[in-house]
């Protein structure tokens, strides 16, 4: 009978309908009518972070509150916190482990879904009722939210407990781009056959999640949408507070599909600087030929130990590159930077040893085109395929406009 009941709600909402004007953009978080009834007098776990804001609340007048806090003020009982990556207040840098800890406002228990505990276990599930997953995600496969709510599906539906998630937007859902991810690839920072910008809400890939059977022995999850209001798949909106630390500009969101695949090189994306994702460079880069693409400048800098970034590539020596704080960065994959550093680096000295690249890239495809000088068109056109099949997939699981 609780499979039917959610079910049937889940139909309900995701049918609801909505006007496409940005003005009007209401995240799931922000309409407490449609989930309150669910959660009233049940045990409930929270997956958050620091970007799991409420702004325009369907039923107060409130200043930007947090989710959690949102929740408790109106008497949901909260029993345990779940945090990603970057940690339950995003004071964490990329990579570096977070343990569980307490939440100092409120003392309700976190459990750290990053390092070796990236899967709820069903121990941290006991007493739990109904699971509330709210992450403000970045729509691009290699950010690593997608893999926790893949864990947290998968423990919810082996435990039996329904997962309420709050629909939000992200910078790139307006179209799809790169490579697809083969199985061969397949890691934490990409998991599913999808490519690296798959252009969908975290509700939509939740839903793709479940309809393509990608859990474990094709189990499904009780799940439940809270969808957006006001929302078009063409509109390009970034948070208003940043997911991740070193994303803190509309600008750095919008270049970070193209920059992450620096993460897998000798080349720095800029953390230990004011500007990460805004700037790449490497102290072997020397500009090749003379070459300027798309206005790319020539850019030097030097990473200094930070908050977010306590040892960060290349610390204390220059680096040269490329000054993307003014690029008219838009919606898009673009490998013209990668394409520019490659060429101007020793090939040696590039790709890092540890195979990270192709694991970003989803295939071992895009590292060996760079190696053999193809260009971004050709990159492209070798896409092609996996994305037509892809969107026939996606175009089932599509809540929006």
């Amino acid at each position: 009978m609780r499979t039917l009941k959610y079910f049937a709600l889940f139909c309900w909402v995701a049918l609801a309908p909505c006007v496409a004007t940005a003005q009007s953009v209401r995240t799931g978080a922000e309409r407490m009518s449609l989930y309150l009834p669910l959660l009233q007098g049940k045990r409930v776990g929270l997956v958050a972070h620091q970007a799991s804001m409420v702004y325009h609340c369907d039923l107060d007048t409130l200043p930007p509150t947090h989710t959690l806090d949102l929740l408790l003020g109106h008497g949901v009982q909260v029993v345990r916190l779940f945090s990603p990556e970057h940690g339950f207040r995003g004071n964490s840098e990329a990579g570096e482990q977070v343990g569980d800890s307490v939440d100092a406002q409120t003392g309700l228990c976190i459990v750290s879904l990053d390092g070796n505990n990236k899967k709820p276990t069903q121990q941290q599930l006991d007493s739990i009722d109904v699971m509330v997953f709210d992450l403000q995600d970045m729509g691009v496969r290699f950010f690593t939210y997608l893999s926790t709510l893949h864990y947290v599906m998968e423990a919810c539906a082996q435990k039996g407990v329904p997962l309420v998630v709050f629909d939000r937007y992200n910078p790139h859902t307006s179209y799809v781009d790169g490579p697809m991810l083969d199985s061969s690839q397949r890691s934490f920072v990409g998991m599913h056959p999808v490519p690296v910008v798959y252009g969908m809400t975290i509700g939509e890939y939740a839903l793709m999640i479940n309809g393509q059977h990608w859990l474990d022995q094709g189990l499904s999850c009780q799940l439940v949408i809270i969808p957006l209001q006001g929302f078009a798949h063409e509109m390009s909106l970034t948070p208003s507070v940043s997911p991740s630390p070193n994303l803190s500009t509309r600008r750095a969101m919008l270049l970070y599909p193209s920059l992450c695949f620096f993460e897998g090189t000798n080349v720095s994306v800029g953390r230990g600087t004011p500007w990460p994702f805004e700037v790449v460079g490497a102290p072997a880069y020397k500009r090749h030929r003379g070459i300027a693409r798309r206005g790319h400048h020539d850019f030097s800098f030097t990473p200094q130990p930070t908050a977010l970034a306590a040892s960060p590539l290349f610390k204390g020596k220059q680096c040269h590159g490329l000054d993307l704080r003014h690029y008219p960065a838009r919606p898009k994959l673009d490998l013209s930077f990668l394409i520019q550093l490659y060429e101007g680096m020793p090939r040696d000295a590039f790709f890092l040893k540890n195979g990270f690249f192709d694991r970003l890239a989803g295939t071992t495809a895009l590292r060996t085109q760079l190696q053999q000088g193809a260009s971004e068109d050709d990159m492209r056109d070798s896409w092609k395929p996996g994305i037509e099949k892809f969107m026939a997939v996606r175009g089932k699981y599509l809540l929006y406009p």
